[in-house]
């Protein structure tokens, strides 16, 4: 796990401490579903409950010797109990026990990202209606296009959270299944009645069918949703960062007092966090292939999927966490420079009106293409000499013969780039 970039939560949901609780749990429960059938003594799981306990330093001394996880944690967990300890694992299998902790884990760890993005998703409407009107380019390949509004950039980015957060209750669902269904997934040691107590109190919902382990297609779908998330963010970050370049300046990753952006250069003020959260993102991802391979494998199971699982879960859970606070952070304190915004719609000198003159042409002149051919040509002028569109188009008399000096100046008007920000805000956000 990244210790670095792992936030208190996650880091004790991820523990070893953690994950042997939920161990602990697994068994007791099994334990309980076993009296209730009348496989063990009832009397025996109040002294199992009274007495379960383990130590993790320990645990990792018997696994050196015997090679086995889940074997190391019930010796010692045996070493606490005593007698009763019989009792404990009876027609199991490890992964009954690692499987239907994980998805605990697992489930825990999803919630945990899903509040981070209700969290993330009030900031950007937030932002979204406080900028709601205030002009700026729009941009395609990276060029100039037409104007929008900074709100409708946000607007955006909080549709696409309400996405992920879909796909979040969904993968989280997928994941929150249970199994204790024996050593090949037969339940020929454990009677099916036993998994469908334990997933109930643990609230979780027991696996149609399983093998030795729970499909991990579950698992794949988890972590590529991880991975969906930390690329919607690595969206925005690379739009802030773009926007932040010196020749544009438009938006700025908020820098504080006493921070420094170069080691050589004193004038630097970085958008280090995008870059960092952006540069993270594509570790998520390489989670997500990495899941994906461990969905093939052989028979009723091998371990291939067992080593991979101990890094990328735990990776992919906490870097996103980290990656959603960080981002949040950054929307809220989010410098906007609308004056910059204004400049750049008229760096062009008016061609990003372009398509405006020509509709109205077009609604006047024979064909389409004669109109395209007289904008593109003052267009072009504009490009090349550095002259005002507006004035060019002003002053073409081939133009004037078409439209009105009232009419060229209505094409210039920035409101009416802006007039269905209101009605696309309502689909966004509702009536509210």
């Amino acid at each position: 796990m990244i210790e670095r970039y792992t936030l208190p939560q996650m880091k004790e949901l991820w523990s070893d401490e953690n994950k042997f609780r939920k161990w602990v749990e697994v068994e007791i429960l099994a334990c309980e579903a076993q009296a209730k059938l009348g496989n063990i003594p009832k009397s025996v799981v109040p002294r199992i409950r009274k007495k379960a306990n383990f130590n993790v330093e320990k645990i990792n001394q018997i696994e050196q010797k015997v090679k086995h996880d889940v074997i190391a944690f019930l010796t010692n967990l045996a070493e606490y109990i005593g007698e009763d300890s019989k009792y404990i694992h009876l027609g199991m299998t490890s992964y009954d026990v690692v499987d239907t902790a994980l998805s605990l884990i697992l489930k825990d760890a999803g919630n945990i990202i899903l509040k981070d993005l209700e969290e993330l998703k009030k900031v950007v409407r937030e932002k979204a209606f406080q900028y709601k009107n205030t002009p700026m380019i729009g941009r395609t390949h990276g060029v100039q296009a037409e104007p929008i509004s900074l709100g409708l950039k946000f607007a955006l980015w909080y549709a696409e959270i309400e996405r992920d957060i879909e796909r979040l209750k969904r993968a989280i669902k997928t994941v929150s299944v249970g199994k204790l269904s024996g050593a090949v997934g037969n339940f020929a040691h454990l009677n099916p009645k036993i998994e469908e107590y334990v997933c109930k109190k643990a609230g979780l919902v027991p696996a149609s069918v399983s093998t030795q382990i729970l499909q991990r297609d579950r698992h794949a779908e988890f972590v590529t949703t991880m991975a969906i998330i930390a690329g919607s963010i690595e969206k925005f970050t690379t739009e802030i960062r773009n926007l932040q370049r010196t020749e544009i300046l438009e938006l700025e990753e908020g820098f504080t007092k006493g921070q420094k952006g170069s080691s050589a250069m004193p004038h630097k003020r970085n958008p280090f966090m995008c870059e960092r959260l952006t540069g993270m993102a594509r570790v998520v991802r390489g989670d997500a292939l990495a899941a994906l391979e461990n969905m093939n494998l052989w028979h009723e199971r091998d371990i291939t999927n067992s080593a991979v699982e101990r890094v990328i879960l735990p990776d992919s859970t906490s870097l996103v966490n980290y990656i959603l606070v960080n981002f949040t952070r950054i929307m809220e304190n989010l410098t906007v420079y609308p004056e910059n915004m204004l400049k750049n719609i008229d760096k062009t000198r008016g061609l990003v009106f372009s398509q405006r003159i020509l509709t109205k042409l077009t609604q006047k002149t024979k064909t389409r293409e004669e109109a395209y051919a007289l904008v593109q040509e003052n267009a072009m002028k504009a490009w090349n000499t550095g002259e005002s569109f507006k004035e060019l188009v002003l002053q073409d008399q081939r133009i004037k013969k078409y439209l009105s000096q009232k009419e060229i100046l209505d094409c210039f008007d920035l409101k009416y780039y802006l007039r269905n920000v209101d009605y696309i805000f309502k689909r966004v956000f509702g009536r509210k």
